[in-house]
């Protein structure tokens, strides 16, 4: 990274954000309160609470929103007709899944060998309140804050509920802002600076069949008793073509991606796919993950096989989720996939399908002022390199909410979940360089901003 005073002070600054990273990681604050204490969201929200105060924000608060979790607010003013940004991350984080499959502890910030730092929410998106925290830090270092900034960390995004959403619905003033940038996006890969330009949508159905009013034997009654666990992955096999595209019935699958392209080979490699074992889908891998709908089984109530007895099931369920990329309506392939789960139903079993989470799709305009400055931003925290944009296969919820509440404002999305982070995974974690390099990008990209 080329010399330069708001490198230099974020660089000052990286061996105490990784002591703040260390005590944010360590909450387990997954906004599942059936699996993990309330206590330790609440903790995590007081502590993005504590820092903004310390940076000097006014009206801190924890804002309760209506899924029953805590998103954190706070105000920088800047100089007198400057323009105002909003800084977006979230500190609520996915489950550790298998603890055992960690090499280090995953609520335990932890420097390896190769000199990443792993721990759950170390990228996503723990990493992006430090990554905001240090460049206004770097800012009141060298000269103030040149813009008037609104920080909001999210305490229920991974659980897809709504309810930030809906609390900026019911209070539309609290987040206006001329720009919005969105920590919760990442990098191509490490040292490519990246924007993302397109996030797909979600809809997450849990799917309920049932055959018989109890279990039975399966000898006495196997071979003519309907068996909803077999039923039930009938439908969920009419949900895939035979290449393993995702076929919905009435929704389109075929549209292309004309930006930047993955490779195949590399995306094995990030994917970690078994040697032999063939990728699914059919045209460009950038087409499947980032322009075409995906379905995926996220979770099969039924029994282990450890304990399992000969019985003909009489009930079994199944979490579901479909992603859908710009272009296609949330609502209506929601109703598309509800369509099809109940066509595809064998045997006259009876299946209910309820809805638990929905969010649109949403596409940047990349030839804002906006863009333009972070495209200068990312050029000099990069050593020269032109930013790229990519999609992301995941999805915000919040994007959509926040382009429809304030129809002008620009959106940015960057962070810090290139592919080694592993988010969501076991072993996740963040490149210090990233976190560092990222930090100089939106402090420099604020003072562009501001002269605009």
């Amino acid at each position: 990274m080329s010399p330069n005073p708001i490198a230099e002070t974020v660089a000052s600054l990286m061996p105490g954000a990784r002591t703040e990273l260390a005590e944010l990681v360590a909450f387990k604050s997954v906004a599942d309160f059936d699996q993990f204490p309330k206590s330790e969201s609440e903790g995590a929200a007081n502590w993005v609470a504590d820092a903004l105060r310390a940076e000097g924000f006014q009206d801190v608060a924890l804002l309760d929103t209506p899924d029953g979790t805590q998103s954190v607010y706070g105000f920088l003013p800047g100089p007198e007709g400057a323009p105002t940004v909003l800084l977006y991350a979230h500190y609520d984080v996915q489950p550790p899944l298998d603890e055992s499959a960690w090499v280090t502890p995953p609520f335990e910030l932890t420097e390896r060998e190769d000199g990443r730092w792993y721990g759950r929410g170390a990228a996503d998106c723990k990493g992006g309140v430090l990554m905001h925290l240090l460049a206004v830090r770097a800012l009141k270092a060298n000269g103030g804050v040149p813009v008037n900034v609104k920080v909001i960390a999210e305490g229920s995004e991974e659980q897809g509920t709504g309810g930030l959403e809906r609390y900026a619905e019911q209070h539309p003033e609290l987040l206006k802002a001329d720009t919005i940038v969105i920590g919760d996006a990442g990098n191509f890969r490490v040292g490519l600076p990246t924007a993302t330009s397109t996030l797909r949508g979600m809809t997450l159905v849990r799917v309920q069949v049932d055959t018989l009013g109890g279990n039975l034997h399966s000898g006495q009654f196997g071979g003519a008793a309907p068996d909803a666990l077999a039923a039930l992955v009938r439908v969920l096999d009419s949900l895939r073509a035979e290449d393993g595209s995702t076929t919905v019935d009435g929704l389109a699958g075929d549209a292309a991606w004309d930006g930047l392209q993955y490779d195949e080979g590399q995306f094995r490699k990030d994917a970690k796919v078994i040697d032999g074992v063939e990728l699914i889908g059919s045209g460009t891998v950038a087409d499947r993950i980032w322009a075409r709908p995906a379905v995926t089984v996220l979770g099969i109530d039924c029994p282990p096989v450890v304990g399992a007895t000969p019985s003909v099931q009489a009930g079994a369920r199944a979490l579901i989720s479909l992603r859908v990329p710009p272009g296609i309506d949330a609502v209506e392939a929601t109703k598309l996939l509800v369509a099809h789960i109940e066509s595809h139903t064998p045997w006259g079993a009876r299946v209910q399908v309820e809805q638990i989470g929905q969010g649109q799709a949403f596409r940047a305009n990349t030839g804002s002022p906006a863009y333009a400055a972070m495209t200068e931003a990312m050029s000099v925290a990069y050593d020269g390199q032109e930013m790229q944009y990519a999609g992301q296969g995941g999805s915000i919820p919040l994007c959509n909410t926040l382009a429809s509440l304030y129809p002008e404002a620009e959106i940015l999305l960057i962070g810090l979940s290139e592919p080694e982070a592993q988010i969501h995974a076991v072993n996740e974690s963040v490149s210090p360089q990233e976190l560092e390099r990222l930090s100089v990008a939106e402090a420099l990209f604020l003072q562009k901003y501001a002269v605009i």
